[in-house]
């Protein structure tokens, strides 16, 4: 079976080594499980806002469909100070997209929530960032659940980062390797389901 994930820094793994990025994680656990899946196929870069994954994306579009796809954006144009509507309605797109590749199925399709990279020791005006993250995160939810796709909020997990450096990479901004293993344990069931029923 095949695995999509789109995004940026966050779906790169920026920082850690591959096979610490969350998606390479979420595949290699699924083959533990029994379930027969490729590497993933990942379209995501460092600092990508999502006018820039769709870039990106009309640039070379991955040939589906696809039996799983995750999407992750968003907090570059946070950190940008990109206007909130602006993000809905280039993420609606996005996501639109998403469901295409995953064979018109948005079923097979995961969002996952924006970490909050206020709680890194690159953060700043903490309050003010966690608040703006959570907008985003809100608009990114909303049109997840309109659309009948599956949503993981992985932001609370992000939030440990305050006090437990040990989730965060050597360059102080993004998550260890041993945050995204926390992602997929949260991943991991949902991405079960969506698969077990591919096989069907």
């Amino acid at each position: 079976m095949r695995y999509l994930a789109l995004g940026d820094s966050y779906t790169i793994g920026e920082s850690v080594s591959a096979h610490e990025r969350f998606p390479v994680q979420l595949a290699r656990r699924l083959r533990e499980q029994g379930i027969q899946i490729d590497e993933p196929q990942i379209i995501a870069r460092t600092g990508w806002t999502t006018d820039e994954l769709e870039r990106a994306i009309l640039q070379n579009p991955p040939p589906g469909p696809f039996d799983l796809v995750t999407l992750l954006i968003g907090v570059n144009n946070q950190y940008r100070g990109r206007d909130a509507e602006e993000y809905r309605r280039e993420f609606v797109g996005l996501l639109e997209r998403a469901i295409a590749f995953a064979g018109n199925n948005p079923a097979r399709v995961i969002v996952i929530s924006i970490p909050d990279w206020g709680m890194t020791p690159f953060g700043r005006n903490r309050k003010n960032v966690s608040a703006e993250i959570d907008m985003f995160n809100a608009i990114n939810q909303s049109e997840a659940t309109a659309r009948g796709v599956h949503y993981v909020n992985i932001t609370p997990i992000s939030r440990k980062a305050e006090n437990d450096t040990s989730l965060i990479a050597g360059d102080g901004l993004h998550p260890s390797g041993k945050m995204y293993s926390q992602w997929v344990d949260l991943l991991l069931p949902i991405a079960q389901r969506i698969l077990a029923s591919s096989q069907d």
